[in-house]
């Protein structure tokens, strides 16, 4: 852990005004239902924000890159992804180079007719209980395609800051520094004990695992994004 401390203790100085930025968009997009998100100097974009547009943001990145699906949220936005057909929805998804454009229109549409239930769910205060609604399959709330990373991104992108979001780039930080082994599927009980690793290295630096998730994305890929 040691190793770990050291390489997040050395960055956070030089991006920290950027992470306290975005959850601060975060917040006031969980509180007031919208945000102004301002990407730069990462990526030359900006743009006004809701939560069902976060919501299908979160159904765009999974197994895609942030990037993409911030601009093509910066498209779309909340009245695009509400009402555009799906038709019209797969075309500006792989016009952007989706790999799974007509996938993730379908998922979109499933959602927005669900969406005033996921609405209510979104009010309870267990928030790593209604995280398991929206990735457990047996579940009335399980939106397609989520498992407990997504799930968690999107309540990250609200305003949740005790969640861990274990993409690619948390997992092999946890790796290659030692603190989690290799596995071959990260079921929700290896999740678990990733997040309560993550829970430690939390604890240690005083910083929430919503500002941790953005330090050890910038230290993978240079950016703070989302």
């Amino acid at each position: 852990m040691k190793i770990a401390l050291s390489k997040l203790i050395d960055v956070i100085p030089q991006v920290d005004r950027y992470v306290k930025q975005r959850i601060g968009e975060f917040k006031r997009l969980g509180s007031e239902g919208k945000t102004h998100y301002d990407f730069r100097p990462f990526l030359d974009i900006d743009y006004e924000a809701g939560i069902f547009s976060e919501l299908c943001f979160c159904v765009l990145t999974a197994n895609s890159s942030a990037s993409m699906g911030i601009k093509i949220q910066a498209e779309l936005g909340d009245e695009g992804f509400m009402k555009l057909k799906y038709e019209e929805l797969a075309r500006v998804i792989r016009s952007y180079g989706h790999r799974f454009p007509e996938q993730r229109a379908e998922r979109i549409v499933m959602v927005r007719e669900r969406w005033d239930s996921i609405k209510s769910l979104l009010k309870e205060e267990d928030k790593k209980e209604v995280r398991s609604l929206l990735a457990d399959p047996k579940s009335e709330f399980k939106i397609k395609g989520f498992g407990y990373k997504e799930a968690s991104h999107f309540l990250r992108n609200i305003g949740v800051e005790n969640v861990a979001i274990i993409d690619r780039h948390v997992y092999r930080f946890l790796t290659e520094n030692g603190l989690f082994p290799e596995v071959k599927t990260m079921t929700p009980k290896r999740y678990l004990e990733a997040e309560a690793v993550l829970e430690k290295l939390c604890g240690e630096l005083g910083i929430t695992q919503a500002e941790l998730d953005l330090y050890i994305f910038y230290i993978k890929t240079r950016k703070v994004l989302k």
